[in-house]
């Protein structure tokens, strides 16, 4: 195997008109954010998807998660720099042991029916997001209570350490609701759920299942002075042509999670428009090739190590994605601070491959061929991380003797439902670590979370007891070191079993108008409070 030292970013701003127009790229901050005192008034218009749930507490992904994150607060915040930072609560403490943490809130804190935000909304909260949330168990299941000391002063009593305990926290993935409004009745069923109470710098004004969503600013949210912005008004816009063209247009201000790479490099030629892809370090999303290691011939490794040695990712890395994507190692995003950078790479080397299948087996018959193979893919939106690199496999694997025969599934449930019922041998995959290996990392490759039926589980049918074992220590394991030691080893040894096949981090970009100052491009980035967005110059 060859050991590598993990590679730089490469871009190749230049072929792809992505250094004109003063676009912004890999973390370089605009000149635009050294701004006068903020100016009060005007809409900002989102770009967005289809909303089914505007409850965060029991409803993960994007199309809930960011206008979730304006509607309710969470107890801290993080900045660009992975550090936390008071929100609800004005200071917290963690024990010595790790076994409790201590939150005091702010007194001046109210709902948005007048209600203020306590100690027992916040019990309330981390029960509903515990019991519900596809997340909940991961990053709760190590609780044992909310005391509640006083109306503003809740301590949360853990089983054993948590230490991803404070990042869970975040509005993102845990949302302080009101209990008087939540707690009435089942949580799935309550009409709230559709229209909100919160304590954000936004609340609920309207809403439109098939068009938009309107958010009007909270008189009376508890930062002073914020938020600046009248409302936002989130369209739902189907399509990324469409998208694309309203944001030349001015008919849109702001686009988020943008994935179609040549769209982005047009955009980035308009002087209106500036490109970010900060503010998708806590996401972490991964683009792979997952492999169903049940059933010959995926279940040797060799096989999996010989697929990952056809594979030319500079191709994929600088023609697919133009340079604008970073190569995935292993299960932790480069961008993530538990990354580990020295395991296993599989180099482009087809003379390898071959003798990997030769040694498993897999001897090429007569018409050259060794086995057929089978790689779904989801076709929702024109997906280019799923669709370029599924293409490209067609064209490269029977360069070693493999077959590929692609299946592209009609819609994301048909995909979803697949997959996660195990009827695949390869596919496609979007996969997001989220803040903490222990909400995103771990669910795709300890044992207990194979299940049938679940998408975004173990869907691989990979068991490996040491990575058991790592997975459960590095979660209860307090000193960061030894933590990050800990994933280091799991790192290791999964890039030595390719459960998956790491392809790339997911370069998504946040294009937005020019005018707007105080864009949130912290590790949450769209899904940050957008209480400091202002107009510095109207749209």
């Amino acid at each position: 195997m060859n050991r590598g030292d993990g590679t730089t970013r490469r871009t190749l701003l230049k072929q792809v008109g992505l250094a004109a127009g003063g676009a912004v790229l890999a973390g370089m901050a605009p000149a635009e954010f050294a701004f006068a005192a903020p100016k009060r008034g005007g809409t900002l218009k989102i770009i967005h998807s289809k909303i089914v749930n505007l409850n965060p507490a029991i409803q993960s992904g994007i199309a809930t998660m960011i206008p979730g994150a304006q509607i309710f607060a969470g107890l801290v915040e993080y900045d660009a720099h992975w550090k936390p930072h008071p929100y609800l609560a004005t200071a917290w403490e963690e024990a010595k042991d790790g076994l409790s943490y201590t939150f005091h809130l702010r007194k001046d804190a109210t709902f948005h029916d007048g209600k203020p935000v306590t100690a027992t909304d916040v019990g309330f909260s981390l029960e509903t997001v515990k019991h519900n949330h596809p997340f909940g168990i991961a990053m709760f299941g190590g609780v044992d209570r909310v005391e509640t000391a006083d109306a503003h002063t809740a301590v949360i009593r853990l089983k054993h350490p948590v230490p991803s305990l404070l990042i869970s926290t975040s509005s993102v993935l845990l949302p302080i609701i009101p209990k008087h409004i939540f707690g009435t009745g089942p949580i799935r069923t309550n009409p709230a759920n559709l229209k909100p109470v919160g304590s954000g710098p936004f609340k609920f004004k309207a809403y439109n299942a098939a068009e938009y969503l309107i958010l009007e600013r909270n008189p009376h949210f508890f930062r002073e002075g914020r938020p600046h912005l009248d409302e936002l008004l989130f369209k739902f816009v189907t399509g990324t042509t469409s998208a694309m063209i309203a944001m030349m247009r001015g008919d849109m201000h702001y686009y988020p999670y943008a994935a179609q790479l040549q769209d982005i490099a047009v955009m980035a030629k308009q002087k209106t428009l500036q490109v970010s892809q900060k503010g998708y370090e806590a996401i972490g999303p991964l683009n792979w090739l997952a492999f169903n290691v049940r059933h010959p011939p995926l279940s040797d490794v060799r096989v999996r190590q010989a697929i990952a040695y056809a594979i030319n990712k500079e191709f994929i890395l600088k023609k697919l994605f133009l340079g604008l994507a970073r190569d995935a190692t292993g299960p932790i995003a480069p961008s993530g601070p538990f990354y580990y950078k020295n395991v296993d790479r599989y180099p482009h080397d087809l003379a390898t491959a071959e003798k990997l299948l030769d040694a498993a087996g897999y001897k090429r018959k007569s018409g050259g061929a060794r086995f057929a193979l089978t790689l779904d893919w989801n076709p929702e939106a024109g997906n280019p991380q799923a669709f370029l690199p599924a293409q490209y496999l067609k064209a490269q694997l029977p360069k070693i003797g493999i077959d590929i025969m692609l299946r592209a599934s009609p819609d994301f449930p048909t995909w979803a439902r697949r997959i996660a019922n195990w009827d695949f041998e390869l596919t496609m995959d979007e996969v997001f670590n989220y803040p903490d290996p222990v909400i995103g990392v771990a669910r795709s490759y300890i044992s207990s979370n194979i299940k049938k039926g679940v998408i975004w589980s173990n869907t691989q049918g990979f068991s490996d007891p040491r990575v058991d074992k790592l997975f459960a220590e590095a979660g209860e394991e307090i000193n960061f070191k030894k933590r990050y030691a800990l994933y280091a080893k799991v790192q290791t040894l999964l890039a030595e079993e390719l459960p998956v096949y790491w392809l790339n981090e997911i370069p998504y970009s946040t294009v937005y108008h020019r005018g707007l100052a105080n864009v949130p491009l912290t590790i949450w980035g769209a899904m940050g409070p957008f209480d400091q967005v202002y107009w510095q110059k109207a749209a």
